[in-house]
């Protein structure tokens, strides 16, 4: 089935605009606290603009740029080569897809030389405390081994980073500066189409750019953020506006004319890779959260019902969803419910299969990207009312949410098991596997997490591991039983899908 719906979703070139995209060219065109810092959460201005004379209009757009414009910063990212050759050619199918119709896996041989003095990709940030606290996106920093900040006045920075987190695409950073211009949030839920909203970002090696528009869209699912495997429980929710947006501008602000920070822009939908007048950003409610999450507790806290759905909204999934199941679903509005997972708070609260949810508290539920955000916005233990569809009569009931272990409670990094503390899986490999590559120990990695510690050891999907710290690994347990409670430089070696041997290493998070 899951083929079959793939085969079914609407094809687009669907870029992500980052400044890792900008490799080459453009680099030569640019020669534990409380969240009680955090910026202060605004109301969005829903302003009309009926009766107001175009000078007016142009007024607000200059006292938002001025607001803006200095809390917007570059974010460049250092990679070592060793582990540009296997990220970029990753970044590049993730920002633009494969338009190269298959010749993807060519492309990645040719490994590209970046000096260790450029950056190897060169992205947005904003800043949202005066003391130095930069939300940007997740594939903005992904694989950096050393992150740059380079403020509107030309100051620079390095950067630590405070957090990522792919299922939203959020990064947060922290520079060790006091007094700095910064934006506020705005309550993105506030947002109306059609309002003026102002891009602000470094495009094309072009600093301090603002662009205008208005908001196209909300709530828009272009299934970007999974699409590539970098994210396991994507949240997708874009607020999508015409205000002109380019590779550069990732992580860089939308805002209302009242200079309030509305979304992270982080996305384009185009056949080129550049700006076509579809561009998508992060709405400020979410990526509040992450940051928050990660500020207090080092990780995000994600709440979950523990249903595996359908989009009724999508005609086509439906159709597919029918003819695999053999069932008689009409597309309409709301999400279906098709099954459960392990420990589900929405089965043990009595939901069904077959159940159509129509409202999580009093947010409508018109499609899958409605019910990601209402859902992913929250944390464990946390309660919701959800009111669904059963045999043409609704009902309500209220569902405590869980994390994906079942668990109801938040977690900091200490609670994190190893192999989630590095970033990564571990398979066996059979006999036959390694007697072929000469080894007498071996794990294959698998879910590798963007921007892990993994990663950043120049590790991807498909790798082999055969010692950390000089012992053998031939399984999971193996990799835990060494790194449990393990502080200090880990040493990893590995083997890539060439038969080539490395060492590296890193430190235990």
């Amino acid at each position: 089935m899951k083929s079959t719906l793939k085969k079914l979703l609407p094809f687009a070139v669907v870029g992500v605009i980052s400044g890792a995209t900008t490799v080459g060219g453009l680099q030569y065109l640019n020669h534990n606290s409380d969240s009680t810092d955090q910026s202060y959460f605004t109301k969005a201005s829903n302003v009309s603009f009926a009766g107001m004379n175009s000078s007016a209009v142009g007024d607000d757009f200059v006292k938002a740029a001025k607001t803006t414009v200095p809390a917007v910063v570059t974010i460049k990212n250092y990679q070592s080569r060793s582990t540009s050759r296997a990220s970029e050619q990753d970044m590049f199918d993730f920002f633009f897809g494969d338009p190269f119709g298959g010749r993807g896996q060519q492309k990645q041989r040719q490994q590209q030389q970046v000096p260790d003095n450029m950056p190897s990709g060169m992205g947005s940030g904003v800043i949202i405390s005066p003391d130095g606290y930069i939300i940007s996106n997740n594939h903005v920093v992904a694989g950096a081994n050393k992150l740059e900040v380079v403020l509107s006045n030309k100051k620079s920075y390095i950067a630590t980073l405070v957090g990522t987190d792919p299922n939203t695409d959020i990064s947060l950073l922290k520079i060790e500066e006091k007094g700095l211009p910064f934006l506020n949030f705005a309550n993105s839920d506030n947002i109306e189409v059609g309002q003026w909203v102002l891009a602000v970002g470094n495009p094309l090696g072009l600093n301090s750019t603002v662009t205008a528009g208005i908001v196209s869209a909300k709530g828009r699912g272009i299934g970007i953020l999974g699409s590539q495997g970098k994210a396991a429980n994507p949240i997708e929710s874009f607020i999508q506006t015409d205000a002109a947006i380019n590779p550069g501008n990732s992580g860089g602000a939308l805002v209302n004319t009242n200079g309030d920070l509305i979304g992270i822009n982080s996305a384009i939908q185009s056949t080129t890779g550049y700006y076509q007048g579809y561009g998508f950003a992060v709405p400020a409610n979410l990526a509040r959260k992450i940051v928050e999450d990660i500020k207090k507790f080092g990780i995000v806290q994600r709440g979950f019902l523990g249903v595996t759905s359908l989009d009724l909204s999508n005609d086509q999934l439906v159709a597919a969803y029918n003819k695999e199941k053999k069932t008689n679903y009409k597309a309409g509005s709301g999400v279906l419910v098709t099954g459960f997972g392990e420990s589900s708070g929405a089965e043990d609260a009595g939901l069904k299969t077959g159940d159509i949810i129509t409202q999580i508290d009093t947010v409508p539920i018109t499609d899958f990207a409605d019910l990601s955000i209402a859902i992913g916005s929250k944390r464990p233990g946390d309660k919701v009312m959800v009111t669904y569809m059963r045999n043409g009569k609704s009902s309500t009931t209220t569902v405590t949410l869980r994390d994906q272990k079942g668990g109801t409670s938040t977690r900091t990094k200490a609670d994190l098991s190893v192999t989630e503390k590095i970033g990564a899986d571990f398979m066996n490999i059979d006999d036959k596997t390694k007697a072929y590559y000469g080894l007498n120990s071996g794990v294959v990695a698998k879910n590798v997490v963007e921007g892990s510690e993994m990663a950043k050891a120049g590790i991807v999907d498909g790798y082999i591991i055969t010692e950390i710290n000089g012992k053998p690994v031939n399984s999971q347990k193996d990799v835990e039983n060494i790194l449990n409670k393990f502080s200090g430089t880990v040493q990893v070696k590995y083997m890539d899908d060439y038969g080539r041997g490395y060492q590296r290493g890193f430190k235990m998070p």
